[in-house]
């Protein structure tokens, strides 16, 4: 009697392809319906129908139009665009440390946003969202900055270097902050609004403001997939396979200091979207670092929106902003999937 050894199951790319298309268009066809929702809810309700003719019609008059052309159009499509950016840079974020525990804040570049736009309410008494957008960036850069120089050293900089920099400006800025707004209890009235995160107050001309930012960001970072899958491997085989790791970090870097500064600088410092989201991604479709980055653009806009329709209606017509919402939507996510399913190293 013969025996045969056992045949080898092997996963096609072909279904494998097919399996990361199928949730990624589920992700958008999930994201087309929370942004219709995100249309029709808010202080008063409007039905889908009513959406869909003050979409098709225009009435500058009515209070309808008024709602959703001037507050819920500019406010779906921030939710879109900085949920996107979370995403991506979180993606970003744990490949360029290879940490699984990271995201869009261990560099600095939340803090430094903060630190900035604290600093900025202090000196300058900003007040409005235009003004607050270009001292978040500005401060997200110059501790992008910082973090690149100290993570160097005298020699390359390398992800354990990149963290430890990141967690010791965070430190220092968030320091600063606390001062800053110890000190000055009117900067403490205007700095917690935004620090909690939030979409309300809104209008097309933020979303404009910041999304050459974002799309500059994105574009960087997807060019930059394949370089990440190499240095994935290690610097020296990463190299090997035609990867530059200094400068795939930089330019790393800079694509989060634009995805993350820009969505600071807009809505404030959101929690776990950029932490929870790309684990998601990673599970459902492998580790390849473009189609991580790919769904995680799809799949955070879709937590960021789900968390502001809930909040609009848990205190309707008060409302809850986005930023307490995701904590608590994130949080149990995240510690679902790291109970889940072992955490693999990046």
């Amino acid at each position: 009697m013969s025996t045969h050894a056992p045949a080898l199951v092997t996963v096609k790319p072909r279904s494998t392809a097919a399996r990361r298309t199928a949730w990624l268009l589920g992700a958008l066809a999930l994201l087309a319906v929370l942004a219709v929702l995100s249309l029709g809810v808010g202080a008063r309700s409007i039905a889908p129908g009513q959406v869909l003719h003050v979409l098709l019609h225009r009435d500058p008059t009515g209070e309808d139009w008024i709602a959703v052309h001037h507050s819920r159009i500019p406010r779906t499509l921030l939710g879109i665009t900085v949920g996107a950016a979370l995403g991506i840079s979180g993606a970003m974020m744990q490949a360029l440390t290879r940490n699984p525990l990271a995201d869009p804040g261990l560099l600095g570049i939340n803090g430094g946003a903060a630190a900035a736009v604290a600093a900025g309410t202090a000196l300058f008494d900003l007040r409005t969202f235009h003004a607050f957008v270009w001292f978040a960036l500005l401060g997200a850069a110059v501790a992008a900055f910082v973090v690149q120089v100290l993570g160097g050293g005298r020699g390359a900089a390398t992800p354990a270097r990149l963290a430890l920099a990141g967690t010791a400006v965070t430190a220092v800025l968030t320091a600063f902050v606390n001062a800053l707004i110890l000190l000055d209890p009117q900067t403490l009235n205007r700095f917690r609004y935004w620090q909690i995160g939030t979409f309300a107050g809104v209008d097309s001309a933020a979303v404009g403001q910041v999304l050459p930012f974002l799309l500059c960001g994105a574009v960087l970072a997807l060019l930059l997939g394949r370089p990440l899958n190499a240095l994935a491997l290690g610097d020296d085989t990463g190299h090997a396979l035609g990867a530059h790791p200094a400068r795939t970090r930089a330019l790393s870097l800079l694509a989060v200091t634009l995805l993350c500064g820009a969505a600071t600088a807009a809505v404030g410092p959101i929690a776990f979207v950029g932490l929870a989201v790309p684990h998601l991604a990673r599970h459902l479709c492998g580790p390849d670092q473009r189609w991580i980055m790919l769904l995680s653009a799809a799949l955070a806009p879709v937590l960021l929106l789900a968390s502001d329709i809930l909040g609009r209606l848990l205190l309707r017509p008060a409302e809850l902003q986005v930023g307490v919402v995701t904590a608590f939507l994130g949080a149990p996510l995240f510690i679902a999937l790291v109970r889940g399913r072992r955490i693999a190293h990046l």
